[in-house]
């Protein structure tokens, strides 16, 4: 599955960690991606999106479904 945020399409950014004698090797910083339940369309889907777009009210979350008191 890709690293990639569904929504703005956030992915993986390359470079090098640097040491102090700067000796290059690669490396990857990740997005911070959460799988969140969220209204697609009008239905609930699963989607995998990148914290910010979540914080910035782009994704509209979907409300639960809570088990009857009853039982």
């Amino acid at each position: 599955m890709a690293k990639r945020c569904e929504i703005c399409g956030k992915g993986p950014v390359v470079g090098h960690n640097v040491s102090h004698a700067h000796n290059l090797t690669k490396r990857r910083w990740l997005p911070n991606l959460k799988r969140v339940r969220a209204l697609v369309d009008g239905q609930v889907k699963r989607i995998r999106v990148c914290t910010k777009c979540i914080k910035s009210g782009r994704v509209t979350k979907a409300p639960q479904v809570r088990a009857s008191a009853a039982e």
